[in-house]
């Protein structure tokens, strides 16, 4: 997400359930921490157990699916009670951060690999290690999964799906217009500026300049940087510059610009998630660049063979940088219930409660196991496997979770980025911006080492 959505090192691997693996990058105090939550269930005489657990991505449809897996476990184990709390979604996540702040009554966060990293620094987060290995299907979860969860060598949240991002298209416009699927950047520009009819209100691409917004650049510079980029500490270079202070950047964000200026709608300079997706699926855009939660929003609004998915767009070396990315359940640090949370969590990731919740909300499993299912290897998704199969071209990076300051960037990126995109700021302004910004977290966790 990313969602509002994050992104998330994965190596190349043939197509199996390894492939797979890697895509799926691109988640009572009396009982027992290896026990399963689906075979152990609460005995008449024990002590009732209430857990409370908050979510973050929220939509009607997630959360509905949630809550049916919620009851399925509260069914299995009726010792113990569960509270979800569903805040708005443009809300839940600083919601979240003053109900932590306050160590309020809550047992289970869904943590996000956009603010793990403060998470654990503000000691929210209890580190699941010590649950995990005694988790039977602990062996299944892949390392992709299990890398968005984690800072260093301790794990703070179980992914209950990944997301790794595409490009989905309006292939009878394409069709219609003699336009060939873009493989670059600079094609899905003049493409998106082709399609572009402002009196049909038909526009190439589903720009999002609202919160969110740094996905679409940041990704552009990355690629545009290309084999230049520190692949472990994407937001600079091998030489230790700023991704955002070199000339690559520049070019880049200079076609980003062209991008809202000529192909896409002026109010989208404030769009978030929910605004592009429903540009796409109305019919008001050609191109969207998104993760696999918008699949099953596609299919139940758009005509079959009407859309269709591609790989990420390349840069000038022919390359694209890609990451994976995810949101999970972790247990509070404060929370009296440890034991309870974690029967919760370990019963909604099993690979039955994960494999439905992925084909329902649109995600990718977190078990390699997933692969026996054709499901997620036939289709949309198989883009996804596409590039994981040529490492070569599409190259995977480590997003910024290890500093702390990485959840205030979304803020900055956009309010910065939406001056420039108003012509209220230069390119060169916005991007000396970015850049200090970095230069100032890396200072920041160093000091803290």
């Amino acid at each position: 997400m990313f969602l509002q959505k994050g992104m998330k090192t994965v190596s190349k691997l043939t197509i199996s359930s390894a492939v797979l693996a890697m895509v799926l990058a691109a988640c009572g105090d009396n009982e027992n921490a290896n026990s399963s939550g689906a075979s152990n269930g609460g005995g008449g005489g024990e002590k009732k157990v209430k857990l409370r657990m908050i979510e973050s991505l929220t939509s009607d449809t997630r959360t509905a699916e949630l809550q049916k897996m919620i009851d399925a476990f509260e069914k299995a184990n009726s010792n113990v009670d569960v509270e979800l709390i569903s805040p708005p979604f443009d809300q839940a996540d600083n919601k979240i951060r003053t109900m932590l702040s306050a160590k309020e009554d809550i047992d289970i966060v869904e943590a996000r690999d956009v603010n793990i990293s403060e998470f654990v620094n503000n000691g929210y987060l209890e580190p699941l290690n010590d649950y995990a290995k005694n988790w039977s299907e602990y062996a299944t979860v892949t390392k992709t999964a299990l890398d968005v969860g984690s800072l260093g060598d301790k794990l703070y949240f179980i992914s209950n799906g990944l997301y790794q991002r595409q490009l989905f298209y309006r292939a009878d416009w394409l069709q219609e217009a003699g336009i060939a699927v873009p493989k670059t950047y600079e094609e899905l520009v003049d493409a998106s500026i082709k399609l572009t009819d402002k009196s049909k209100n038909r526009y190439g691409f589903s720009f999002r300049g609202g919160s969110g917004s740094n996905s679409v650049p940041e990704s552009m510079v990355l690629t545009y940087n290309g084999a230049n980029v520190n692949t472990d500490d994407s937001m600079f270079l091998k030489d230790g510059k700023s991704i955002y202070a070199s000339p690559e950047a520049k070019q880049a964000l200079d076609l980003y610009l062209k991008l809202f200026k000529e192909g896409s709608p002026a109010d989208s300079v404030g769009w978030g998630f929910s605004e592009q997706v429903q540009a796409f699926t109305s019919g008001v855009t050609a191109f969207l660049l998104q993760d696999p939660d918008v699949i099953n929003s596609l299919k139940d609004g758009m005509e079959e063979g009407t859309w269709a998915t591609a790989p990420m767009p390349t840069g000038p070396s022919g390359i694209a940088l890609i990451s994976a990315g995810g949101a999970g359940w972790g247990i509070t640090s404060f929370s009296a219930k440890k034991e309870a949370a974690w029967k919760l969590i370990e019963f909604l990731s099993d690979n039955e409660q994960n494999v439905e919740w992925s084909k329902s909300y649109g995600t990718i499993p977190i078990h390699s196991t997933a692969t026996e299912d054709p499901f997620f290897n036939e289709g949309p998704y198989k883009t996804l496997l596409d590039m994981t199969a040529d490492s070569n071209t599409f190259v995977n990076f480590k997003p910024p979770f290890i500093y702390p300051a990485y959840s205030k960037f979304g803020t900055l990126s956009m309010e910065t980025g939406q001056r420039m995109l108003l012509g209220q700021a230069t390119v060169e302004e916005t991007l000396a911006a970015w850049a200090q910004f970095w230069v100032d977290a890396k200072a920041e966790l160093d000091a803290s080492k």
